[in-house]
């Protein structure tokens, strides 16, 4: 009986790790998700329930810890779309965390400060074993060149202001990102208030001109054969019917000729009333 008592003690043991694994379907953040952001516009915007993640505190601490507790060596094993699922679920629970720091006191996420405390500068919670910054996440580890390539990755990380591509109703998970990336891609070119055809113009978001080079750096997109896009001009190109609804003004932009203007951005808090 003490063996077969020995044996058990150890498999439970051996099990221990296993039950530890990070969870790949972010579970946790997808709850939440779905409990606290709003879709609107028909699914092209998304206003956000800060009053309700801040009541949900317990919850949203547990998910940000299980994220901390993840070592880089174990990170650098997963494939890229379990990282990539991983940086942006990260960065967007990161953004609520800071938000709700001051909230409701907050019109903007610039209230923080420009220069003495940037929320995106500011190091403010732990991440593959280091102290991180938003910006980090972002521009040093997803952005960074030959490591995703993957300019759809703007349109899924959310600044919690009405101008940035909204924040997803669920979470980004790896078997499904490239589907979510692109969803979330035609949700934004789609909304008129944020990119449209105007006055004999295409105007767009400024990540466009923030983020040129990352739309003209030989991006394939989606779908087997696709030619490499090296200019912003061709990328528009691709979605000239969410662009306009005018056969003559798709045309345009489907050929490469529309002048390009860029809107100013608007960095009110994308907060849910």
């Amino acid at each position: 009986m003490r063996y077969v008592a020995l044996i058990a003690f150890l498999a439970g043991l051996a099990a221990a790790p296993a039950l530890a694994q990070f969870d790949h379907g972010h579970r946790a953040w997808d709850a939440l998700l779905k409990k606290h952001v709003v879709v609107e516009q028909g699914g092209r915007a998304s206003k956000v329930r800060y009053a309700g993640f801040k009541a949900d505190d317990a919850a949203l601490r547990a998910y940000t810890e299980a994220l901390a507790k993840v070592p880089e060596a174990e990170f650098r094993g997963w494939t890229k779309p379990q990282q990539m699922a991983f940086l942006i679920n990260a960065y967007n629970a990161f953004t609520v965390v800071k938000v709700l720091q001051r909230y409701p006191d907050l019109k903007s996420i610039r209230d923080f400060g420009r220069v003495v405390g940037n929320p995106w500068k500011d190091r403010f919670f732990t991440l593959l074993g280091r102290q991180s910054t938003l910006d980090e996440v972002e521009h040093e580890t997803l952005r960074k060149p030959g490591v995703y390539d993957e300019p759809r990755v703007h349109y899924a990380v959310n600044c919690a202001s009405i101008g940035c591509p909204m924040l997803r109703e669920e979470a980004f998970v790896a078997e499904r990102l490239d589907a979510q990336l692109e969803e979330q891609a035609r949700r934004f070119l789609s909304d008129r208030s944020r990119n449209r055809f105007s006055g004999g113009a295409l105007e767009v978001s400024r990540i466009f001109d923030w983020f040129k080079v990352d739309w003209q750096s030989g991006y394939r997109g989606i779908g087997p054969g696709a030619a490499p896009i090296t200019t912003r001009e061709q990328y528009f190109a691709r979605y000239a019917t969410l662009l306009s609804d005018k056969p003559e003004e798709q045309k345009l932009i489907a050929e490469g000729r529309a002048e390009i203007r860029f809107l100013e951005y608007d960095w009110a808090l994308n907060a849910h009333r």
